[in-house]
């Protein structure tokens, strides 16, 4: 392992919403930031799309602007289940834009406004050395910084691994299609929220009118079934109005992406001065529609109190008050959907008050009162007096 270059003052790890807000708010602060990202260049990710309210708002405020990146505007949520459906109004205007798209705008974002950001470059691990983070890279160099802010999504970086929690036995895909030009103009406007056994999952257009299919199942159903192919048919056996919606569409990939052991539920809490923003930081079930906004919203946070002065652990605490709530109801539900007797239940609930729906969505969200507004930039240098 060759010796670490001069000691950097911030680091963040990972270059996804979170990643890139915090940078992005540092740099308008007028700190310095590396970002290390992993990949070489843009690419997807498993995930819903759905941008709330609340993250539209965010993204605004660091410059970017989903309806200019050609974003899919949402108003209306179906739920389905064999052959039942219920709609309703949401509470509020949402976006869809695929994240190859919106992270590629973030990350550009962060660049243009000054931060060092480095694609390609893979942290192996991360350790404490004399009060200092040392960042070892799989290219055998390595990093020294003074704060170092983990934003690497869903995947656990060697060492700092989150516990499990009441519900991480589920397995996630996602796959965007070309639908017909009917089923198209059916989607436009609406997110559908489809149950079906052992299982739900969401559809939406992104830009272009493409469709983002993402569902998560269990892994003792994935493992009844046979595999993806066997489960989209039986999602399709089971489910007529999905049916529906992806007759005579198109599979834009050759396979959809996979991801295993999501810890839903999963809050922070490390008492190791590492800020940790993202998925790193909270994951809510993804029926919700709300993990875009909250890792957004984490980020922000978690740079605001670092810029106050204040620590990590203050940082979690708070994020704990904040989210705690909505969190557990979000899990709690996400339980229930996934029984046979539960998806039943909900759906005759929900068709008898579907205004429960926006209920549901409501309280799920990042609150309100505690939304951050735009940062501040640093002032500008006052010219010497003469």
């Amino acid at each position: 392992m060759s010796n670490p270059s001069a000691t950097i003052d911030n680091l963040v790890i990972g270059g996804g919403l979170a990643g890139s807000m915090v940078a992005i708010r540092l740099a308008t602060a007028g700190r310095q930031v590396t970002l290390l990202e992993k990949e070489r260049s843009a690419h997807h990710k498993v995930c819903g799309e759905f941008l709330s309210r609340e993250a539209v708002d965010y993204l605004r405020q660091v410059g970017v602007d989903p309806l200019e990146l050609g974003a899919a505007t949402i108003r209306y949520m179906r739920l389905s289940s064999k052959r039942k459906v219920v709609e309703t109004a949401l509470s509020f205007t949402a976006l869809s834009l695929s994240r190859f798209t919106l992270d590629a705008a973030m990350l550009s974002r962060a660049a243009e406004i000054g931060c060092d950001v480095q694609r390609g470059v893979f942290v192996d691990r991360l350790t404490t050395q004399d009060s200092l983070w040392l960042a070892q890279l799989r290219n055998r160099k390595s990093l020294c910084a003074q704060t170092v802010f983990l934003a690497n999504g869903k995947h656990d970086l060697h060492g700092w691994g989150r516990p499990s929690t009441g519900q991480c036995d589920l397995v996630a895909f996602k796959l965007h299609w070309q639908l017909g030009r009917a089923q198209t103009e059916a989607l436009r406007e609406f997110i559908e929220i489809f149950l079906f056994s052992g299982g739900y999952g969401g559809l939406a257009l992104v830009e272009r009118d493409v469709a983002n299919l993402c569902l998560v199942v269990r892994r003792s159903e994935l493992r009844r079934i046979g595999g993806w192919t066997e489960l989209l048919a039986a999602v399709l056996d089971d489910n007529r109005h999905v049916q529906y919606c992806l007759q005579g569409a198109k599979a834009l990939w050759d396979r959809p992406l996979a991801l295993s052991s999501i810890p839903y539920g999963y809050l922070a809490g490390r008492p190791s001065g590492l800020w940790c923003v993202g998925d790193q930081a909270a994951v809510i079930p993804s029926f919700t529609g709300d993990g875009m906004s909250i890792a957004l919203h984490s980020a922000a946070l978690a740079t605001e109190m670092y810029l106050a002065g204040e620590s990590a652990n203050q940082y979690y605490r708070r994020l704990h008050a904040q989210l705690g709530r909505g969190m557990s109801l979000a899990t709690l539900l996400s339980r229930i959907m996934v029984t046979g007797a539960g998806r039943n239940l909900a759906l005759f609930g929900l068709s008898l008050f579907p205004s429960a729906m926006r209920w549901i969505a409501a309280s799920t969200r990042v609150p309100e009162q505690a939304r951050l507004a735009h940062p501040e930039p640093p002032p500008e240098p006052q010219g010497e007096a003469h």
